[in-house]
């Protein structure tokens, strides 16, 4: 009897090698792309970093972490600095506008101080040369020159009517104002802390405002100011630049201020 062929395998490498090899060459690519991103070209980092830099502001210099560590390598670790980081920021600018304010400020003021004392020593030659200075004490700061007139000059006690003589001192100051037409120009009445005994106004702080009102009104009708530009209030007792409990004290306090601002201090609208 004769003996059956013996079949042969299939020729080639088995099938589940096929599987195993595109798994291997899978693990393979796997690896070497961990590799390739875990190794950083510094030098291109450092440039991208500081591209993202200038043009975001997230780090400054081009550096590679928040605060202290390395970005990088610590990871999202690092994402917990990201409000303490932006608290410091935002610190650090609000500091830098309060000093850039507080320097425009200190430089405002010193001009106008400058100003001012420029617009005093004018206005003192004018009144010298008009013959009033023993009447006006002239003053400044940084906002106005101011003007101190006697109350007992320009008022009868009590009353908020100009006298005939003060006029003419009014007049000459009316010359000087007139050269500041482009400036606010502010009446004060003041008094002292004497009751008032006349029926006509109720208190002293009425009557310094009717006293203020009265010198205001006689500038605008004696000069071309522009009405709108001259302001008065009053003052009452509440301003006093001397001791109420002595007659010469309350004397130098029942008194007319004229304050004529720089051009700093002038809010005017046109």
């Amino acid at each position: 009897m004769a003996k059956k062929k013996q079949m042969e395998g299939p020729k080639g490498a088995a099938p589940w090698m096929t599987t195993f090899s595109d798994l291997m060459n899978l693990l393979l690519c796997f690896f070497v792309l961990l590799f390739a991103m875990s190794t950083v070209n510094e030098e291109k980092f450092q440039m991208v970093i500081a591209s993202l830099q200038s043009s975001i502001s997230i780090f400054n210099n081009g550096s590679l972490s928040i605060g202290e560590g390395d970005l990088v390598g610590a990871g999202i670790r690092q994402l917990e600095f990201l409000d303490s980081y932006y608290n410091e920021l935002a610190n650090s600018k609000s500091e830098e506008d309060d000093g850039e304010d507080g320097d425009l400020k200190d430089q405002l003021s010193q001009a106008g101080l400058e100003e001012s004392e420029e617009m005093a020593d004018n206005i003192k030659d004018a009144v010298d040369d008009l013959g009033i200075s023993s009447a006006v004490e002239i003053t400044f700061d940084e906002q106005y020159v101011m003007l101190n007139l006697s109350g007992g000059i320009l008022f009868d006690s009590g009353k908020a009517e100009i006298l005939p003589e003060a006029k003419e001192i009014i007049d000459k100051i009316a010359i000087v104002l007139e050269k500041y037409d482009k400036n606010i120009i502010e009446v004060e009445g003041h008094t002292d802390n004497v009751p008032m005994t006349s029926g006509r106004y109720e208190n002293n702080n009425v009557l310094s405002m009717f006293r203020a009102l009265e010198v205001a009104d006689y500038l605008r009708e004696k000069t071309d100011l522009n009405p709108a530009y001259i302001k008065s209030s009053g003052r009452g007792e509440y301003d006093p630049i001397a001791s109420n409990e002595t007659a010469e004290g309350r004397a130098r306090n029942r008194r007319v201020v004229i304050k004529i601002y720089n051009s700093y201090s002038s809010q005017i609208e046109e």
